[in-house]
């Protein structure tokens, strides 16, 4: 018998804030529909759609938030906690493990 969960869905309306720099990290956001807009020290640097991940790195390495969310449009998303992300991620090649910390590191390097 496989153990699959439920995954859970969440939807945030136009103008919602889903998350803030600097908040602690507990879930990353598949986007199933609508737009969302990723910021840094107030200004704009993405505007991310369906089938595009975010909120992610702070999964990764247990780092706050990098970036806020805003939801431009309503916005409807799969929601991956981190017991879920962690257990795939235990699940997964070591070699594949380590350059996600190394790619994660090196972004958030990059970008303060």
């Amino acid at each position: 018998m496989r153990n699959d969960r439920i995954l859970e869905r969440k939807v945030f309306y136009a103008g919602a804030k889903i998350f803030n720099e600097g908040d602690s990290g507990d879930r990353a956001y598949l986007i199933q529909d609508g737009q969302v807009e990723i910021i840094k020290h107030g200004m704009t640097i993405a505007t991310i759609g369906k089938g595009e991940l975010f909120g992610e790195m702070a999964l990764v390495d247990d780092q706050p938030r990098m970036a806020s969310a805003k939801a431009l449009s309503d916005v409807s998303c799969i929601v991956i906690s981190r017991d879920t992300f962690r257990d795939k991620l235990a699940k997964a090649d070591p070699f594949i493990r380590g350059l996600l910390n190394i790619f994660v590191r090196n972004i958030r390097n990059l970008t303060r």
